[in-house]
Order: structure tokens, then C-alpha cells, then sequence
């Protein structure tokens, strides 16, 4: 049996309270790991979301579960869009050896004829500002309290390179990816890697008959993703095992967008 020798590290998953991210928090607490869940409070809503905001309820179920099964967990709300987040977000967390930055930040319309300075500026200050600053908030920490094996891990999308009617969320997460390599460079010599993973259609509840028979022919294994395919390759990257990879984007995806 392989140990990722996760038991008792404590990891931040911001956006954990839904989808992928309540599936990385799960994975972790499955290893015994100490969560720290971040969620975006459903009564800041902000506006023109592409997807459903679950809000505290679906936190507190979900660290209800977790400690159902003798896991350990704390929920901390906050809205990425205000910059002082990350650094409360990390004041209430403690100590943290693990960093994923899941949450997201998508507005519809978002094509070429839709996209706003506004929207623009929303997509880039969630998906690359506040994951820009919760990674300098983690290595300054970590440095300070003379951490020696720390990971960070990015969610972006397989289709960062490209992602026509999506422009903003798409380019936000390009420059994700570009940060992620960025920083791996300065945060190896600290005993932190910096990885991303890129997923691809996971079925999270919005892909509907239609669209699954659009976009099934494009993908080489023949089926859509869950949210475990998703955090299980995270909850690799953080391991033991994966301590000598970093500054890589590692698509989850089927074979999508090759």
C-alpha cells in the first residue's frame, strides 16, 4: 500500500463547498488530513454567476460528514474579489502545509460580444489575483515558520489556451497556469512544489444530455469526468510520491483538448 504521507498535514481548500472542490476536501479528509474548507457566502453573490453558489449550508454539511468519519475541519467564509481575503482566510486557517486554489470565478456571457471591463476585471481578480496572493501568502508564511515540504496545487481548465465563448474566464486561467510555473521557479528553493491540475467536461451537475452528446465525441476514453477523477490527481500532487514534480499543468480530461 502507498502512503502519501498525508495524515495530519493541514490543507487550505478555497471553493470547497461544491463540485470539485468538496470532492478534493473529501479526498484529503480520506487521508487524514486536517481541512481547512473555504466557500464563497451565498449572500454575496456577485453578479452574473455562471454557476450556483451552495453558501454555508452545503459548508457546514459537508464538515458535519467529514467529522461524522472523525476527520477534522474548519469552514472559513470569504469573497476572493476583496483582496483582503487571502490574508484572513490564512489568519483563521493556521498553520498550512497544503494550498489549493479551486475556487472559481465565471460570468455568462462571456464571449467576445459579451465580455465588460467589469467582467474582465472579476474573472482575473478571483482566478488569478486572489490565487496570485494566496500563494505569496503561503510561501511567506511557510518561510517564516521554516517549513520544509509544502504543495501547492492550481485548478484551471483544459482549455486555458483556447477557450472561445469564454474569453475571460479562459484567459484568467491561462495566466493561473502561467503563475504556476512562475512561482514553482521561486518557491523550489523553499521545499515547495507548484503544480496545476486542467480539468476537462466534468460532470458536475451542468452538462445536460445535449451538451454531453456534443462533447463526448471529443473525448478519446468516452465518458465525462466526475469530481473524484479530479481530486484524486491533486491529492497526488500533494503527496510524498510527487515531491519531485512541480511547475506542471496536468490535464485531467479524458483525452480532451489534446
Amino acid at each position: 500500500m502507498i502512503d502519501p504521507h498525508l495524515a495530519s498535514r493541514s490543507v487550505l481548500v478555497t471553493g470547497g463547498n461544491s463540485g470539485i472542490g468538496e470532492a478534493i476536501a473529501k479526498a484529503f479528509a480520506a487521508q487524514g488530513a486536517r481541512l481547512i474548507l473555504h466557500f464563497l457566502d451565498a449572500a454575496v453573490v456577485p453578479p452574473n454567476m455562471g454557476h450556483a453558489v451552495a453558501g454555508r449550508a452545503k459548508a457546514d454539511a459537508i464538515a458535519a460528514e467529514i467529522r461524522a468519519r472523525g476527520g477534522s475541519i474548519d469552514v472559513i467564509p470569504g469573497d476572493l474579489l476583496d483582496p483582503a481575503t487571502p490574508r484572513r482566510l490564512f489568519d483563521g486557517a493556521g498553520p498550512v502545509d497544503i494550498l489549493v486554489n479551486n475556487a472559481a470565478h465565471c460570468e455568462l456571457p462571456d464571449d467576445i460580444l459579451g465580455v465588460t471591463p467589469e467582467s474582465l476585471d472579476r474573472h482575473f481578480a478571483v482566478n488569478a489575483r486572489a490565487s496570485a496572493a494566496m500563494m505569496a501568502e503561503f510561501v511567506r508564511r511557510f518561510r517564516a515558520r521554516e517549513g520544509t515540504s509544502g504543495r501547492i496545487v492550481n485548478v484551471s481548465t483544459d482549455a486555458a489556451r483556447a477557450f472561445a465563448t469564454q474569453v475571460g474566464y479562459g484567459a484568467s486561467k491561462a495566466a493561473l497556469e502561467a503563475m504556476t510555473r512562475s512561482v514553482a521557479i521561486e518557491a523550489g528553493p523553499f521545499g515547495i512544489t507548484v503544480n496545476a491540475v486542467a480539468p476537462g467536461p466534468i460532470q458536475t451537475g451542468y452538462i445536460d444530455a445535449d451538451l454531453a452528446r456534443r462533447v463526448l465525441p471529443d473525448i478519446p476514453l468516452g465518458c465525462l469526468g466526475t469530481p473524484e477523477d479530479v481530486a484524486h490527481v491533486v491529492v497526488f500532487l500533494a503527496s510524498e510520491q510527487a515531491r519531485w514534480i512541480t511547475g506542471q499543468v496536468i490535464q485531467v480530461a479524458g483525452g480532451h483538448a489534446l
